[in-house]
């Protein structure tokens, strides 16, 4: 009897300490994180700050049917469609070149990951030099009988930001990559060797299956990376760029500018809301490919 109660109180006082030393981290997650969204929540069905008359969820219809978000958001959509994916598969395939013994195999990774070592101003310099309606790319393609193009105030503008988003992301994502591929069991791919199985068989048999779970940490990663490349476009463009490249970011950046808060909270509100059930599904997806590997 008495040994269980000394083990009780053993695990007690265990359970207290372990409290305290979890207390600043759950007290600063409360302050820093949950109390602001439930502020944003109170901002967003409310008439203003100020007033704070209860509206319900008038302000989100309002958002829903302003012109100037349903812009953003299809622009947002799009560019993310287009720079998710390619981020993910060329930086798969990047990884997949590099684990072959290729001559200048340091030279090449050195090049991707270099960018991620460089402020973004100096990228946005970089790419100011290249798209500018007198700069490099245009000269060249007057140098090959064409036309100049002004690349970020016409169509051609997502095209600039998808490949400055990829530049800059892709050394990380093949890192991620060459890790995973890297921690494959070398006894299951010498099986596989030894019953003939084809390169493309014993990656999608194989490698596809223990890379899932860094496919869907690279897809989120990137996901959330897509939607931060309001800098860039800012810095290229400012305030209002040519329509194809007006994100959500500057929706929002604009409406804090003009002290909306009402508004840009029920944006927030928005986003958070399709970030998480995009983020559900792809943890969803990765469960039902990748439990066979876990087990």
């Amino acid at each position: 009897m008495k040994i269980r109660q000394k083990k009780s109180k053993r695990i007690q006082k265990l359970k207290r300490s372990s409290g305290l030393y979890i207390a600043p981290s759950f007290l600063g997650v409360l302050l820093f994180f949950l109390l602001p969204f439930l502020v944003i929540i109170y901002y967003s069905m409310v008439d203003n700050p100020i007033s704070g008359n209860f509206v319900f969820l008038d302000n989100y219809k309002m958002v829903l049917r302003n012109a100037a978000f349903q812009t953003a958001v299809k622009n947002t959509a799009v560019f993310s469609a287009l720079s998710v994916p390619l981020a993910v598969l060329l930086s798969l395939l990047l990884a997949i070149v590099l684990e072959a013994k290729l001559p200048f195999r340091s030279q090449f990774r050195t090049f991707f990951l270099s960018p991620m070592m460089v402020p973004v101003a100096s990228i946005v310099l970089i790419w100011q030099v290249l798209f500018h309606y007198n700069g490099a790319v245009n000269e060249v393609l007057v140098a090959l009988g064409g036309e100049k193009i002004d690349w970020m105030k016409s169509e051609y503008s997502i095209v600039v930001i998808v490949l400055l988003f990829l530049w800059k992301n892709l050394g990380y994502n093949m890192i991620l990559f060459m890790a995973a591929l890297a921690s494959i069991p070398k006894d299951i791919l010498e099986v596989a060797r030894l019953e003939s199985a084809t390169p493309l068989q014993t990656f999608f048999y194989i490698k596809a299956r223990y890379l899932s779970s860094t496919v869907m940490f690279v897809t989120i990663m990137s996901l959330i990376s897509s939607f931060k490349i309001f800098r860039e476009v800012y810095l290229l463009t400012t305030d209002y760029p040519y329509d194809s490249i007006y994100m959500l970011q500057h929706y929002m950046n604009n409406k804090f500018r003009n002290l909306d808060y009402q508004t840009l909270s029920a944006a927030a509100i928005l986003m958070s809301l399709v970030m998480i059930v995009i983020i559900g599904l792809l943890f969803f997806v990765e469960n039902r490919f990748g439990k066979d590997v876990e087990g």
